[in-house]
């Protein structure tokens, strides 16, 4: 069985008790960002695939080359998922800035814009990469590994504790701040003038009763799914990590009972709800995040949901 702990906040409130804190994903990290402490671990060191999660360190190798980021590039058959065969609508010479490339891979979780990212770097993916994990020994996450920019790959691995770190490495970006918590964007095409509207994968950022800074989602089969979070609670920035979730909705129940039993010291009330009622999708032809999960069934999102292949992280 997994032990939970929790460490007392330093310069801040005694942390909840951890035994009314009940989370169904399988490792797990809350860290007060302000005292840079642990406030709730469960398998924290252990090493897991970490799927689109991932692109946290890719907007950030991107961001540090410091090319510009008005430049057009355009989307090659190497930028294509023959991993896993993961969809797309940026089409075969599609072209954007590198800033939109930035946004949608940040944002929607596009793993041929992450790609396309990395393949124009100096260099080309093989040396992205290497910065990549240079980066990341730089920052001291000395578990993590990278093997290529999009986290379609089982072999980009790391720990709850050193995503932790990658997050609030992240939160000194202001892009990777803005885009990350992006509602939803269109962008226009620039090789045929096409529109096309495209959604934050985290449902929370459209959520009212959350103030989320830095936000990225996450899945393949072999990591589960994953969602870390820097967001303002109880007047302190939280660094949530919650990876290899079952459910289709469990990392986001996970998030709201972390956030209700930050605030209020409990667990959060059992309720019931049809999942049927679950997702709500956008009115047609509008922009916005299609699957946003009502927030009765998100604080009963748990363990006993289930769910199919993922057409997006």
């Amino acid at each position: 069985m997994l032990l939970a702990t929790v460490t007392a906040m330093a310069q801040g409130p005694v942390a909840p008790d951890a035994s009314k804190l009940k989370l169904a994903s399988a490792n797990v990290l809350v860290l007060d960002a302000a005292a840079n402490r642990p406030i709730y671990a469960k398998a924290a060191n252990e090493v897991t695939p970490i799927a689109s999660l991932t692109k946290l360190m890719t907007a950030i190798v991107a961001l540090d080359a410091g090319q510009p980021l008005d430049e057009s590039i355009a989307i090659d058959m190497d930028d294509f998922d023959y991993l896993k065969g993961s969809r797309s609508r940026l089409r075969m010479g599609a072209e954007l800035s590198r800033r939109e490339m930035l946004q949608l891979a940040l944002m929607a979780s596009e793993n041929r814009a992450a790609s396309s990212l990395a393949r124009h770097y100096p260099g080309g993916v093989p040396a992205f990469v290497v910065a990549m994990n240079a980066k990341a020994r730089t920052l001291g996450m000395t578990r993590t590994h990278f093997s290529d920019p999009t986290g379609l790959s089982a072999q980009n691995v790391s720990t709850a504790r050193d995503l932790a770190t990658l997050v609030g490495a992240a939160a000194q970006y202001p892009l990777i701040r803005e885009f990350s918590t992006t509602q939803s964007h269109y962008v226009e095409v620039q090789s045929t003038g096409q529109l096309i509207g495209f959604n934050n994968t985290n449902a929370l950022v459209k959520n009212t009763d959350w103030d989320i800074q830095v936000s990225k989602t996450g899945f393949i089969r072999e990591a589960g799914k994953c969602l870390v979070m820097m967001a303002t609670i109880s007047s302190r920035p939280v660094v949530i990590v919650l990876l290899d979730s079952l459910g289709r909705y469990t990392r986001i129940g996970d998030a709201v009972r972390v956030k209700y039993w930050l605030e209020t010291g409990e667990s959060m009330p059992v309720r019931t709800a049809k999942a049927s009622k679950a997702v709500k999708s956008s009115p047609k032809g509008k922009p916005g995040v299609k699957g946003t999960l009502s927030p009765k069934l998100a604080q009963n999102a748990g363990p006993s949901a289930k769910t199919g292949k993922a057409r997006r992280a």
